[in-house]
């Protein structure tokens, strides 16, 4: 425990899900959180209440993470109030739209990538712009989607934007690790949350889906908030660039059979 003791941490999008469990063990490892929403403010704030309920910090935060003057006026009040960030988790996203491409309008395509890419690029930019303490380690971490590499038809919207922060991430290593600042992707697979609402509410559907994860079981967002702390921790003192699937093995066996 106290592995990230003094640490301070904001997790967009940890009103529920990942982002919500990420932001518990987190807190449960002693750091101060800035937990963030977009809409669901009483989640955001049930998020905070229960960290603090653990014996440690945390404040709840609008974030529209698309938005820069929503970023700015994020990463302002966490400063205000905890004088710095550490650690800054890009989890904020919304699915794929399920609609072919010569189907798909501009403003659906557009909101897909203001979120799950402009928004990451617009928090990793204010993080930097921001940073206090510029000899202290930092740590950005990506969360992404084994759909990174592993495509489906339909979301090309979704694909394209996990795809893009794959590289994204990777990039930014390059550019920060002589800075003391650590990056890292996380790239979940089928996962218990509010995107797999179907596999949740039906365990029939739910079933069939794992017989073809390796492992056999769905993962929950503890699984990828575990891996999450490793990256944020001093064990992974020597990790940067790098993606680690959360996904019972699941990207391995879909290129099985080619």
């Amino acid at each position: 425990m106290d592995r990230l003791k003094d640490k301070v941490a904001l997790i967009t999008g940890s009103d529920s899900g990942i982002g919500r469990a990420i932001a518990l063990a987190y807190g449960a490892e002693g750091a101060k959180v800035g937990v963030t929403y977009r809409s669901d403010e009483e989640g955001g704030k049930r998020t905070a209440e229960d960290i603090q309920a653990q014996g440690s910090e945390a404040i709840c935060l609008h974030l529209d993470v698309s938005d820069e003057t929503s970023v700015t006026a994020a990463f302002d009040e966490i400063i205000r109030q905890y004088g710095k960030i550490d650690i800054l988790v890009n989890n904020a996203g919304v699915n794929g739209s399920d609609v072919p491409v010569a189907e798909m309008n501009t403003d659906t395509f557009d909101k897909c990538l203001k979120t799950n890419l402009y928004g990451p690029f617009f928090c990793c930019r204010e993080y930097l712009r921001k940073r206090v303490h510029p000899d202290s380690e930092g740590n950005i971490i990506f969360i992404s989607s084994i759909h990174e590499d592993v495509n489906t038809a339909g979301n090309a919207d979704y694909n394209a934007s996990k795809a893009a922060i794959k590289n994204f991430s990777r990039s930014l290593s390059l550019e920060l690790a002589d800075k003391n600042i650590r990056v890292n992707n996380i790239a979940p697979g089928m996962i218990l949350t509010e995107m797999n609402q179907e596999a949740m509410e039906n365990q029939e559907i739910r079933k069939e889906k794992e017989q073809h994860i390796p492992m056999k079981r769905a993962g929950t967002p503890e699984d990828v908030a575990n891996v999450a702390v490793f990256l944020a921790s001093p064990e992974s003192a020597y990790v940067t660039g790098t993606t680690y699937a959360v996904d019972g093995g699941l990207m391995i066996l879909l290129g099985q059979g080619a």
